[in-house]
């Protein structure tokens, strides 16, 4: 059977895969995308899947054309975080200190992905196979051959790893990968306000649990629950009122009433390290490469960093083969260390407060940050890269 050859075939058409395909694309590279099945089509209701996206990962879509087609009404800045310990520590970081515009953006997953299926699309300069899965792979030389469970044969000098957390090409690689569960969950559910935010973002820590209050546009907010799974499952079964009430007394009456407008949902929350994020003729970008705790809001931004740097890096070296280890390791070295911050950052953090004993130590550092100006910038400036 005829086969097409491309120089990257990107598997997994989430958030970072669409974005990494866009941004090879206009490198100019023949590039094709696999996806299981076709994007969502959003609608009136809020997605509980909620993103804070840092001014650089916007200013990436930007440059992709997909942040402009994203409606506007349905972007929440984030002006301002307030951040408590569980007893006496606080840490107020805000962007008209910090001299910028804004610290984040909150977007819902769901209307991003549309965007940047739009501006795939208007592109043209990516093959798309979907509703399409993977029946094999074979490395044959200097390529690697995937055949569709249609028949399709596609030809690759990359292989592109967007598929996730539970990565099948990680895996074909033998790209080996720890897994530490953190014995959480992350209960979601947005919520319509009775007061107004005014684009604040609120986090709790107490009890070993962290709950986050993201607003969204309007008076409404999505809240970010990590806690024992065993308690999120006790979130998640709770009546809508109940849940409400409940959260509103967590949150120390903050917002005022709440509503519960989307049911609550649980994920498991884990760390994934991974030893090598390539391998000859594969890359591996967003979740596949790395899992962090959501305490940050990161892992979106990680992936974008990725996609952004591997376009740069394919970019610099156009006389090489895509796949050439050499240019690819330019890749790894570049997002190691970024990734290796972050996930000691947060897994850090998550053990500081799980840990009983720490409790002085850690409220003491809250209050010690807060009275100094020029950390809390740098902490702006990091969160923001």
């Amino acid at each position: 059977m005829n086969s097409e050859h491309y120089q990257v075939v990107i598997v997994g058409a989430g958030l970072v895969g669409v974005a990494a395909a866009l941004a090879l694309g206009r490198q100019g590279l023949r590039v094709a995308l696999i996806e299981r099945q076709a994007p969502a089509l959003p609608d009136d209701a809020w997605d509980t899947r909620i993103y804070a996206i840092s001014p650089a990962s916007q200013r990436f879509l930007e440059r992709l054309g997909a942040w402009q087609r994203m409606d506007a009404g349905r972007i929440q800045p984030v002006f301002r975080m307030d951040v408590a310990g569980d007893t006496s520590g606080m840490v107020r970081l805000d962007a008209y200190q910090a001299g910028v515009s804004h610290l984040a953006a909150i977007i819902e997953s769901g209307r991003l992905q549309h965007a940047l299926w739009q501006a795939i699309e208007a592109d043209g300069n990516v093959a798309l196979h979907y509703p399409a899965t993977i029946e094999s792979l074979a490395g044959r030389g200097a390529f690697t051959r995937l055949t569709l469970t249609d028949g399709k044969v596609l030809e690759a000098d990359l292989i592109v790893g967007a598929d996730g957390a539970a990565s099948r090409i990680r895996e074909w690689a033998g790209l080996a990968s720890t897994l530490t569960p953190y014995g959480q969950s992350g209960v979601v559910a947005n919520f319509e306000c009775g007061r107004p935010h005014r684009g604040t973002a609120f986090q709790w820590f107490f009890e070993g649990d962290i709950m986050a209050w993201l607003p969204l546009p309007g008076n409404r907010m999505s809240m970010v629950w990590s806690t024992g799974t065993e308690h999120a499952d006790e979130w998640v079964a709770q009546e809508a009122t109940t849940l409400a009430e409940k959260i509103q007394a967590a949150g120390h009456d903050r917002l005022g009433a709440l509503h519960l407008l989307t049911p609550a949902a649980a994920f498991p929350l884990r760390l994934i390290r991974v030893e090598a994020a390539v391998a000859p003729g594969v890359a591996l970008i967003g979740d596949a490469a790395h899992g962090v705790h959501p305490l940050a809001g990161q892992g979106v931004n990680l992936g974008f960093g990725d996609a952004e740097v591997l376009a740069e890096v394919l970019a610099q070296h156009r006389r090489a083969s895509c796949g050439d280890l050499r240019v690819l390791q330019a890749y790894a070295r570049q997002r190691a260390e970024p990734v290796q911050r972050m996930q000691a950052l947060t897994h850090g953090l998550h053990h500081l407060f799980a840990d009983e004993r720490a409790a002085w130590l850690r409220n003491a550092g809250m209050s010690v940050i807060d009275r100094l100006p020029p950390l809390k910038a740098a902490l702006v400036r990091e969160a923001m890269s």
